[in-house]
């Protein structure tokens, strides 16, 4: 990686941390953003994940360890790197979403 690219990363997650920051909160989670991330790019190092989402790497794998045990995420081994399947079947874990599927929140997230 180049260092203008480095910077560029770390400019990014900075500024995300900082708009956190001014906000203070916002609607969704981590694993939400996660998923957002992961479905935008399934091959996404988590590294490159946790620095869009602005959390740690560990976080992230912390993250990505929940939604495999929860059964909403399968991960593919693909030579030295790790592939996501998210399955958007699975329905939101929360009573008041309930009754709504992991593909909806990604269609109203991503728009795709």
């Amino acid at each position: 990686m180049t260092r203008k690219a480095t910077n560029r990363k770390t400019l990014t997650a900075t500024t995300m941390e900082s708009d956190k920051a001014a906000h203070g909160w916002t609607f969704l989670t981590n694993h939400a953003h996660v998923l957002a991330v992961l479905h935008s790019n399934p091959q996404k190092v988590l590294r490159e994940v946790a620095i869009e989402v602005g959390i740690t790497e560990r976080a992230v794998q912390r993250i990505i360890q929940n939604l495999e045990e929860g059964g909403f995420i399968e991960r593919e081994r693909v030579g030295r790197q790790n592939r996501y399947h998210i399955l958007k079947g699975q329905t939101l874990r929360h009573p008041v979403e309930a009754h709504r599927k992991i593909g909806d929140l990604l269609k109203l997230i991503t728009g795709a």
